[in-house]
């Protein structure tokens, strides 16, 4: 038992008929174009070679969780007609010291035997981490990776090996394997823009029966932000709803559904408002909306509903951008406080009183004016200094000031001051529209969910 240790656990995939291939992958163009390079180099090696160019030895895949790196590397598999070995970078580390080193040494001894091939290693952050001086640290951990960095390129070269990896910290990986010579080359896998979305739905949709009214560009518009693996499941969940409504195929309004299901979960059949907390909801939403509405800068209202999901939201609006936003702003964004800031200010004008509903809207306004002057460079007293650093940018984002204290209570004076500037602005943009107000809020209060559409007539009439 202890001598079968040492193997390496890689799978090994050789070409099948079902894999996945680049046509089947969407939405990650510029990803492809890098990978189909590959492909190509081990299919026509004399083609490069003739010129005197040599493939990248490494290519990590970066970007944030559902984005489709791992999806793309099994592409490549279906698409390269040589053997693949896939491997987890946990899998390199054991208990047994050395266990891990052998298990790299043994991989690349395989993938030699086999070469030209490629070896994927998912997670690779598991065995890459930077190398530090950190007492009781784990030793097997460094020991694998110095094996990994002499397989990549130590004395022997070890040709025909193209090693693809992939990791959403890419930050927290030794500059020793991400040097020129090892991964030569980092591939970024971002979240899809609005064209992608629209087909990677269509990909997803193939798999589906989909109703003859379906508009896949409005459903990609809908799920701004939305990762490869979460437009799967909108897919699958609007088919699961046409399942339960008994019909034959996915129609628009079940992938509309669905959207809101992954946002916001599922509708609250047994929760029952009273008919203040109701109304006050709708004067909440209506407010967002109306904000939202009378800033040019503003996206459209898509919808305003007021039915409870299953998220702790008792309502919300949806608002829907145009096109595709690279850039924002500074007014862009303090429109966007001041929208965040509607909801609060219609309870505060129509009941007299604030309630807890805006607890998430408060949140969303601190974050976005804590940005602006801490790292957009939006502050008239600071400047263009950077006030607080991001790590993890892929997951998430942890920031942390870097700053002194008297600085941080500056800043704390700041947004709180922009914050109320902003509210101030709403509540003027809500008095002065008092009668829409409260027409809007009593048709969504009668209605419970109404279109961005109906909202612009009452609006406009």
């Amino acid at each position: 038992m202890m001598f079968n240790m040492v193997k390496s656990n890689a799978k090994i995939y050789v070409k099948s008929s079902s894999g996945i291939k680049f046509c089947d992958v969407a939405g990650e163009d510029e990803a492809k174009e890098n990978l189909t390079e590959v492909v190509d180099y081990l299919h026509n090696p004399d083609k490069y070679k003739a010129i005197g160019a040599s493939m990248p030895k490494g290519i990590l895949l970066v970007g944030p969780p559902g984005t489709g790196k791992t999806m793309l590397a099994k592409a490549v598999a279906g698409e390269a007609n040589v053997p693949f070995f896939s491997i987890s970078g946990s899998e390199f580390v054991e208990m047994f010291v050395g266990m891990g080193a052998s298990k790299v040494r043994d991989l690349f001894k395989q993938a030699k035997e086999k070469a030209p091939c490629i070896v994927f290693i998912d997670e690779i952050d598991a065995i890459g981490k930077k190398r530090d001086n950190h007492i009781g640290g784990n030793d097997e951990r460094e020991q694998t990776l110095n094996q990994l960095l002499t397989e990549m390129d130590g004395f022997e070269g070890n040709t025909g090996v193209i090693i693809l990896a992939a990791t959403n910290r890419p930050e927290s990986l030794d500059p020793a394997l991400t040097r020129p010579g090892r991964f030569d080359r980092r591939v970024p896998v971002e979240l899809p823009d609005l064209k992608g979305r629209e087909e990677i739905l269509k990909v997803h949709a193939r798999k589906i029966c989909v109703g003859p009214n379906v508009d896949f560009s409005v459903i990609a518009r809908m799920a701004s932000g939305a990762s490869g693996a979460e437009l799967a499941n909108i897919v699958n969940e609007a088919a699961l709803r046409a399942v339960r409504r008994g019909s034959k195929a996915a129609m628009q309004a079940d992938f509309e559904e669905s959207i809101e299901v992954v946002i916001a979960g599922y509708q609250k059949k047994n929760s029952l408002l009273t008919d203040k907390e109701k109304m006050i909801v709708a004067y909440h939403e209506i407010g967002h909306a109306l904000v939202a509405a009378m800033q040019t800068n503003s996206a459209p209202v898509q919808k305003i509903t007021i039915v409870p999901r299953t998220s702790g939201a008792l309502g919300y609006t949806m608002q829907v951008d145009e096109g595709n936003h690279y850039l924002m702003s500074k007014e862009e964004i303090e429109n966007k406080i001041a929208t965040y800031t509607g909801g609060r200010a219609a309870e505060q004008l129509a009941v007299g009183s604030v309630s807890t509903g805006a607890a998430n809207d408060i949140e969303q306004a601190t974050r976005l004016a804590r940005a602006m002057i801490t790292r957009y460079g939006m502050s008239d007293e600071f400047g263009m200094v950077a006030l607080e650093t991001v790590t993890n940018q892929y997951l998430g984002g942890d920031a942390s000031l870097a700053c002194s204290a008297e600085t941080q209570t500056e800043i704390d004076r700041q947004v709180v001051a922009l914050i109320k500037k902003q509210y101030d602005k709403a509540m003027t943009i809500l008095t002065e529209n008092k009668q829409k107000l409260d027409k809007l809020a009593q048709y969504l209060y009668e209605k419970e969910t109404i279109t961005g559409e109906e909202f612009m007539n009452i609006l406009n009439a």
